[in-house]
């Protein structure tokens, strides 16, 4: 799925703009967007969602204007009605409370996410402490550790490893939410195994390819680059994360926007070389729009930093395929056409 190259070395006093390849949409939330969008088209508005969809205030204004109706928690939602769970993943207590409202749900959790949740089962029905790696009250924290909540601690940081209590160091898993600092985390884990020396991995990474992806990408550019833009909405960790990767990296600034309007062109003065990228929930008109301002201010050369190719694309909701089945519609995808849609293992 990788392929490496290496960002432009050579100085200049053009203006230029070097982004960030690859950026915004991941497939979680590819399959996320389009199973909302899909549900309004086949059954009507309104259609519920459960938290944001995805963290981009675009794609939730987007939806909402289309008929989405997005509440906090299931008692929201009238009896009977259609619920769409966000990207993020919910803990069973919330499936339990849908259920008890008769509630037609269609689960657009990424499949990471959900494999993240089958870890915390899994070690707590072999009675481990967990310790999830992740940040107090985001949703992807809340419905991780909703699965297995005797046997889950949050560690929000490496600061935090000294505050770590286990019953039995022996059998002790560290599992992490998806969208983090991929060095702040294993600095989280170095620590962690300082005290805890037997401390077991998670059986597969579970900071996600897209995350990881998007943070080696501003690595690249960041030590070239005056000013490192990120395009992202401010609870969106993955975002958030980018820009602090950008400062560490190199840049010699870093700002998030969740648009182009919102770019300070104080943030331009003496610079020659701008960093853009954007986090994995979006879309890339997003991005279009901040190279078209950019643009205008001189920036009119646009350098890609390619450090990986992603192909990957998950099948729609198995709720909302059938729904489709039914009313005689195929699984279109309107962002990611032409790939192969890989099954998503039942929860």
């Amino acid at each position: 799925m990788t392929a490496t190259a290496t960002a432009p070395a050579h100085q200049t006093t053009t203006k230029r703009v070097l982004l960030a390849a690859p950026r915004g949409y991941c497939a979680g939330v590819d399959r996320a967007v389009v199973a909302v969008e899909k549900a309004l088209e086949t059954y009507g508005a309104p259609v519920y969602v459960r938290k944001e969809i995805v963290h981009n205030k675009h794609v939730v204004e987007t939806l909402r204007d289309r008929g989405a109706i997005f509440v906090n928690e299931t008692d929201e939602v009238p009896e009977g009605a259609r619920l769409v769970f966000s990207a993020h993943g919910v803990s069973p207590a919330v499936r339990e409370a849908a259920a008890a409202r008769s509630l037609d749900t269609i689960d657009a959790t990424c499949p990471l996410v959900t494999k993240v949740h089958k870890e915390a089962v899994r070690f707590a029905k072999d009675d481990y402490d967990i310790l999830l790696i992740g940040h107090t009250g985001h949703e992807e924290v809340e419905g991780t550790a909703g699965e297995a909540p005797d046997h889950v601690q949050v560690v929000n940081s490496p600061d935090e490893v000294d505050q770590v209590q286990v019953r039995d160091p022996q059998k002790l898993v560290w599992i992490s939410q998806t969208t983090l600092s991929v060095d702040e985390t294993m600095e989280t884990v170095r620590r962690l195994r300082e005290r805890f020396p037997e401390l077991q991995d998670p059986p597969s990474d579970d900071i996600c390819y897209a995350t990881q992806n998007r943070q080696v990408a501003v690595k690249k550019l960041a030590p070239e680059s005056d000013v490192v833009i990120v395009v992202g909405s401010a609870n969106s960790s993955n975002s958030v994360r980018l820009v602090e990767v950008a400062l560490q990296a190199g840049a010699r600034a870093s700002y998030r926007v969740d648009r182009a309007a919102e770019i300070d062109p104080a943030w331009l003065d003496g610079a020659t070389t701008v960093g853009v990228t954007s986090g994995a929930s979006v879309p890339e008109i997003l991005v279009q729009d901040v190279i078209a301002y950019l643009d205008e201010r001189g920036f009119a050369d646009v350098e890609e930093v390619r450090t990986a190719t992603e192909d990957l694309m998950f099948s729609l909701p198995r709720e909302l395929a059938r729904g489709l089945k039914a009313a005689g519609q195929e699984e279109k995808r309107p962002r990611r056409g032409a790939r192969t849609a890989l099954p998503v293992e039942p929860a």
